[in-house]
Parts: structure tokens; sequence; C-alpha cells
């Protein structure tokens, strides 16, 4: 019952950050595509990043609505929050000329060592996550079979 909770609990926050950012970054398009232009990255990449971002936050958040499609919308938020990690340690390390970030709403208002930690955060949330999720799911599966087995007398 506890670890439901957790897990419950955890989705929930994923949930309000991907639809909050998500949302946002279409609220403030003409903000978050300048931000996108000015990043370290190759053009092509960057017109990549503005169309798919915002529908990949919207749509991590409809898959963690659901029973069916939970273990993949936590894939999704393990792996996004792993990448901007990464990207906000490469800042923090010097790699880029330029840091503009362009994250929507007020986490964008964050300083990048508060990128760092609200990344770590959630990176970890996410891994507990799936491995709630995992438990549950195999206490689902050896409470099924237990179930299905005949009966000896």
């Amino acid at each position: 019952m506890k670890k439901s909770i957790w897990l419950e609990g955890i989705i929930s926050l994923f949930v309000l950050l991907w639809l909050y950012t998500g949302l946002s970054k279409y609220i403030a398009f003409d903000s978050f595509k300048h931000d996108m232009y000015n990043q370290p990255f190759p053009h092509w990449f960057e017109n990549i990043v503005i169309a798919l971002l915002p529908p990949i936050e919207i749509i991590t958040t409809l898959l963690l609505l659901f029973n069916r499609t939970i273990r993949t919308g936590l894939w999704i938020s393990l792996i996004l929050m792993l990448l901007f990690t990464i990207y906000a340690i490469a800042i923090l390390a010097g790699a880029f000329a330029k840091t503009p970030c362009g994250c929507g709403g007020v986490i964008r208002s964050l300083s990048w060592q508060q990128h760092l930690v609200f990344n770590i955060v959630f990176t970890t949330l996410a891994i507990i996550a799936l491995r709630l999720q995992n438990k549950k799911d195999n206490y689902k599966i050896l409470f099924a079979n237990k179930r299905e087995q005949p009966k000896t007398l």
C-alpha cells in the first residue's frame, strides 16, 4: 500500500511537470523558439527540438495517466531527465559558449546549479518509480498465476 502511494505520487509529479512545461512552451512559443535558436547546437537540430519536445512532453503526460502505458511514460521521463541532466552538467562544465534555457514556465528562472539539482531529483524519482512499477507488475503476475493454477487435493 505504501509503495503504491509513493508510485502514484511520483507519477503525479511527472504528470504536472510534463504538462506544465509542454503547455508553457506552446503558450510562450516565440520565446521557446528564440531560446532554442540560441542553443549551441546545429540549426537543423534546434528545429527538431522545437517541433518535437513540447508534443513529447504532453504525450508523456498522457502515457502516465493510463495503467497500460505508465511504464512507457516513466521510461520516456527517465530518458528526458537524463538528457536534461547531461546538458546541465555540460553547461556547468563550460562546454558551451551560449547557455540559454529553453525550459517552460518558472523552471526557466532556475540557475544552472538549481537545474542540475532539479534534474537529478527527477531522474532519481523516475528510477524509483520504474522500480516500484516493476514490483507492482511482478506482484500482479505472481498473484494472477496463483489464481490460475489448478487446485490439487
